[in-house]
């Protein structure tokens, strides 16, 4: 793959005060009390930009896309916003704790000439058309890109690694910690032998995108709508798949307002496909003890390459499903590749959701009667207490993809369902702009 090296704008804190106060999350994860606890926390947090609030009044002259447009503008004439005077490419290092363990991911940013998805730029999950149509409105508005695409690309040597490592010994040209205790941090890597080792790197380099794929379909739609030389190039983030700070987490699915729900009939009618095994408990501290016991079980079948899946209704149970044949996915998706049919994911959608409860494609992605959490670490249990409180049916609790699963499936040129991966920490937005 093609990169190089670019001048970023980025917030100047001597005209913003402290810089981490401008920064946010990714604009597809902000919820709305969020971008109110955003847009208090600075009068240049870039949320003004990608996540813009939105009013009864708006109309073709006056909207989210016209006031990013204006921010923008105002920004970089104020100072507030300002142009790095070298090119670089940029080290992002978060640190991060998970499970009781510290972990450090490090990534680097650069420009990229965008490619046509194939054999270079590999998507791994489907995209839906509204969020596409936002982030495409929002580039034609502003002329700029700022949001991070995530890519992996393999590199057992870990050149770039070893290169943001000497310049993470530095002074970080930003430096803060996110509402979950990420600590992010940006390096400029300006040195013409270290750019250059990056760049050959990456020269005989595929990569799949890991999160960002709206972004990057965005970026192709506009480069070929753009007469801009440079709207050819993207700012993109990348991380080695070799590195061991590298997490993927679970994207739990929750079911709510189905019709004649019944937890009894949906644990009888899955014995057809799965070994069903159901763990009571009867009080506070025996829940407690059955979710951890279900949950390790769980686990213990991944490890088996085994899909299993663990399945709460709130009738005093939680029950460990583990699919008994994995030939049962070849006539429920007999035009899907082996490497998709051994997905977790595709199994539960497949042989439950569509076959049993009746959830199929398109009530997915209308939203219907599913939703979807990421696997944070409270997600199992503030699931569990929502269908306490009958605010949903039922929750499945689902193992995280493996990498060798993820990358199967993009060499065989197909996509997962939407929201199978949840690649943790999220990488912020506002760290580096790139303003075509």
């Amino acid at each position: 793959m093609e990169i190089k090296a670019f001048r970023a704008y980025r917030f100047d804190s001597a005209v913003v005060g402290d810089a981490g106060d401008c920064i946010a999350p990714p604009y597809d994860v902000i919820g709305a009390e969020q971008q109110e606890r955003l847009y208090a926390r600075n009068e240049h947090n870039i949320v003004r930009i990608t996540r813009a609030k939105s009013f009864a009044g708006d109309n073709d002259t006056d909207n989210q896309y016209t006031r990013a447009r204006g921010y923008l503008n105002a920004w970089i004439a104020s100072g507030a916003l300002k142009q790095d005077s070298a090119e670089a490419i940029y080290g992002y290092v978060q640190d991060y704790d998970l499970g009781g363990t510290h972990l450090q991911r490090l990534t680097f940013i650069a420009l990229a000439k965008l490619e046509d998805f194939g054999k270079i730029v590999k998507p791994h999950e489907e995209t839906l058309e509204k969020p596409m149509r936002d982030r495409l409105n929002l580039t034609r508005a502003t002329s700029a890109q700022f949001g991070l695409v995530f890519m992996l690309y393999n590199d057992e040597r870990g050149i770039a690694d070893r290169v943001i490592e000497r310049a993470a010994a530095g002074e970080a040209l930003i430096d803060f910690s996110d509402e979950q205790e990420v600590r992010h941090r940006l390096f400029g890597i300006t040195a013409s032998e270290d750019v250059e080792a990056i760049v050959r790197m990456m020269r005989d380099k595929s990569v799949i995108i890991a999160d960002g794929h709206h972004r990057y379909t965005t970026g192709l739609t506009y480069s070929r709508e753009n007469s801009n030389p440079a709207a050819k190039y993207q700012m993109l983030a990348f991380t080695n798949m070799a590195h061991e700070g590298l997490i993927v987490l679970a994207t739990h699915r929750l079911v709510a307002n189905l019709d004649g729900f019944d937890m009894e009939k949906l644990i009888a009618d899955l014995g057809k496909d799965f070994e069903v095994t159901a763990t009571a408990f009867e009080d506070e501290d025996s829940k407690a003890d059955a979710k951890g016991e279900v949950l390790a079980a769980m686990k213990g079948e991944m490890d088996k390459g085994r899909s299993a899946f663990v399945i709460y209704g709130g009738d005093g149970a939680f029950y460990l499903a583990v699919l008994k044949d994995a030939r049962a996915m070849d006539s429920a998706a007999p035009e899907r590749s082996a490497a998709y049919r051994s997905l977790d994911v595709a199994v539960l959608h497949k042989l439950i959701l569509e076959e049993l409860l009746g959830i199929d494609e398109q009530c997915r992605i209308r939203g219907e009667n599913l939703e979807y959490v990421k696997g944070t670490p409270n997600a199992i249990d503030d699931s569990i207490a929502r269908v306490d409180a009958g605010q949903i049916q039922a929750a499945f609790f689902m193992n995280p993809i493996r990498m060798s699963q993820l990358i199967g499936v993009t060499d065989a040129g197909e996509r997962m369902p939407q929201k199978s991966t949840y690649f943790y920490p999220k990488m912020f937005t506002g760290l580096t702009i790139n303003k075509l």
